[in-house]
């Protein structure tokens, strides 16, 4: 593990003895990976009781990390053991964010993705040009679904060469 992920550990350690002291409960240190991919910076598995961090951003994003992603998805597992399962950024969480942690209950990031980002389609509609990632153009040429364009409505086609 590099020193930066055992900072994330030991942050989540943080977190879950703040979670317990602020709340008089006794959660268990969740299990921490570094596996997470693509453009997402971490992930709660709320039945596994483990929370996963995307390494790419976390080197790109330390202090982002630090104070805002590890305390967004402890906050996701505080929330399940509290509450069971609930909206996932849904009043309990933004309660948990904001008076447990003093955290803003921000539900999404706005990191630089360019590095995750993997590579991508062009399709067109009757009105623009459609980035589609490879998942989703494979299930277009599995037929296993049609993308619209929000605009105008029209199905995406694969824009030819």
């Amino acid at each position: 593990m590099t020193a930066l992920q055992n900072q994330v550990t030991d942050r989540v350690k943080q977190c879950i003895a703040q979670a317990n002291q602020r709340l008089n409960k006794r959660m268990a240190m969740p299990a921490v990976s570094f596996r997470q991919r693509g453009k997402i910076a971490g992930s709660a598995r709320l039945q596994g009781w483990e929370v996963r961090f995307n390494p790419v951003l976390l080197a790109e994003n330390p202090d982002a990390f630090l104070n805002e992603v590890v305390p967004h998805e402890v906050a996701h597992l505080v929330v399940f053991k509290l509450f069971g399962k609930v909206r996932p950024h849904g009043r309990e969480w933004q309660i948990i964010m904001a008076e447990v942690f003093g955290v803003p209950p921000r539900t999404t990031h706005s990191f630089d993705v360019s590095s995750v980002q993997g590579n991508t389609f062009t399709y067109q509609c009757q009105c623009s040009e459609h980035q589609l990632t490879v998942r989703r153009h494979n299930k277009v040429q599995r037929g296993q679904a049609i993308y619209r364009c929000r605009q105008c409505n029209s199905p995406l086609q694969l824009q030819s060469s």
